[in-house]
């Protein structure tokens, strides 16, 4: 099963042109899954895709620091999207590579390449929660968002930025391992783009917000979101992201996404 690109990794959260209609349901967990479900299904077919990354650590004393990354994403029928993210800059972390594997009815795998060490680590279930190379971004926001890794309730519609209209759908983590109890995604009902995520830790309390803006559409379908802040309220922390030179059905090698070509990603 397709994401709906939160892309956090990011995920990464993306959305088409080709709107699904929401009809009334019973319930609010009824509506809310049909929400997730055509939000998922509006983003089939991407195939690939492939784009830079720019990196902006921020400190709670507005202290900053820079990093530059490419992405690839492979659309994996049936399963959860394959995601790898290779560090460009600075030296001290040119080389490192990040594999996830998205799965839906099980937890993602995950594996990091550290140059320094010339070995693959894998991220175990009970680490995900754990920051993503020191930024605000947890192991476990870099999976595709797969329907069947949360339940869902849908809580309201309400305005939401640009103009718009928001479905404001919670989503409640399935995996006993997850650093959240719920998040909250808000989600516009025209192109079911997300526009803000709040992420609530085990202990119900606010922990991030992620924010997403300037969307453009590619390919008259797929939308993507060229900037991403998350930011941590109870650090002061912040982490943004900077999308470039998205591209689409590259028709990139399947061997990029395996374990053993982490050491020769380039």
């Amino acid at each position: 099963m397709t994401h709906t690109r939160l892309k956090l990794f990011i995920t990464l959260l993306a959305v088409s042109a080709s709107y699904p209609v929401v009809t009334l349901a019973d319930s609010a967990a009824d509506k809310g899954l049909q929400i997730a479900t055509a939000a998922d299904r509006s983003d089939d077919g991407f195939e690939d895709t492939t784009a830079n990354m720019q990196m902006t650590l921020r400190d709670k004393a507005g202290r900053e620091s820079h990093r530059e990354m490419r992405y690839w994403t492979l659309e994996v029928p049936g399963d959860g999207d394959r995601t790898l993210i290779l560090f460009d800059t600075p030296r001290d972390v040119s080389g490192t590579a990040m594999l996830t594997h998205s799965h839906g009815g099980k937890p993602d795998d995950q594996w990091m390449y550290l140059p320094a060490f010339k070995r693959v680590k894998r991220i175990s279930s009970a680490n995900r929660s754990g920051s993503f190379m020191g930024s605000e971004f947890a192991y476990e926001d870099l999976g595709s968002p797969e329907i069947s890794k949360y339940s869902y309730r849908w809580l309201r519609d309400e305005a939401c930025g640009e103009g718009l209209t928001c479905y404001v759908n919670q989503r409640t983590p399935t995996d006993k391992h997850s650093g959240y109890s719920r998040q909250l995604v808000w989600m516009d009902t025209e192109h079911y783009r997300p526009w803000k995520i709040e992420f609530y830790n085990r202990q119900g309390a606010l922990l991030k917000t992620l924010v997403f803006s300037g969307y453009q559409q590619y390919l008259g379908k797929y939308w993507r979101a060229s900037g991403m802040r998350m930011d941590n309220h109870q650090t002061g922390k912040s982490t943004e992201l900077l999308w470039q030179d998205y591209r689409f059905k590259t028709g990139v090698d399947r061997r990029r996404f395996k374990k053993t070509h982490l050491k020769r990603a380039r």
